[in-house]
């Protein structure tokens, strides 16, 4: 039997969670936040890139992954978001589960010190306190995970992340959640081609989706299994999709990516 990956790092997740509110408030996090000065919007930096541009990529930053094991070895995230930057990535992803993807929070705050681009909080939100928490660090957006949780639970952590003023991705795997994220009006959607259960990926869900959430107002993202240029253009030429959230195939060939040459 396959083993579920996502439950696995659920099941961590809310232990960690659990533990770091015994240590950390919610005021402190608050008190944190205000000391923060340098905050970008998310969404909008793609929508103006959107009009402007063929292409805008969300360049992912990420040491490891439950799929592919150590991805960097001599990982360093800010020499990462200074490569992306200067390969004109719209916005940044950063990977901050400790565990299954070795992040840190840390990462988030040292890249916003050296780089002046938008930062996506990627780790598995599971409780609204984690979106102060990733706010306290630099990020601008954070990620909600349809499959992980409930309807109520999404609800909550989407209305917190909207009055702490940062962006959303909400993203989907499946008809049945696409149809659930259409309630989220103000948020981006993520397309991921990647089976958060068997971690098997597979870009035609990208085109399976898009049937159902065209008519979604705000930016549409294809993430995860693009290896190619040719992947991005195959995916633009059959939709509307101008939006792509990349990490592997970039970290795996950082200095001369074909990818950059769409951008």
């Amino acid at each position: 039997m396959i083993e579920n990956t996502l439950n696995k790092i659920i099941e961590k997740k809310r232990i960690r969670i659990n533990e770091l509110k015994k240590s950390v408030s919610l005021n402190d996090l608050i008190e944190n936040i205000k000391n923060q000065k340098n905050f970008l919007n998310f969404k909008e930096k793609i929508i103006k890139n959107n009009a402007s541009a063929k292409f805008s990529l969300i360049a992912e930053i990420k040491k490891a992954s439950p799929s592919s094991g150590i991805i960097i070895e001599n990982y360093d995230p800010v020499e990462i978001a200074n490569l992306y930057n200067k390969n004109k990535a719209t916005c940044l992803s950063v990977l901050t589960e400790e565990e299954f993807f070795l992040g840190n929070f840390l990462h988030i705050s040292k890249i916003k010190e050296k780089v002046n681009l938008p930062i996506l909080c990627k780790d598995f939100f599971i409780d609204p306190f984690q979106v102060k928490l990733a706010k306290s660090y630099g990020a601008d957006a954070i990620l909600i995970i349809i499959s992980a949780l409930s309807d109520d639970m999404a609800d909550k952590i989407y209305n917190e992340a909207l009055k702490s003023n940062m962006s959303i991705i909400v993203e989907i795997h499946t008809s049945e959640e696409a149809l659930k994220a259409l309630r989220f009006k103000d948020s981006i959607i993520g397309i991921n081609n990647r089976n958060l259960k068997t971690l098997e990926t597979n870009i035609n869900t990208t085109f399976d989706m898009y049937e159902i959430l065209e008519k979604h107002e705000g930016p549409l993202v294809s993430e995860s299994g693009l290896k190619s240029k040719e992947d991005i253009l195959k995916i633009s030429k059959k939709t509307k999709i101008k939006t792509f959230l990349i990490g592997e195939s970039l970290l795996k060939n950082l200095d001369k990516n074909s990818i950059f040459s769409l951008l």
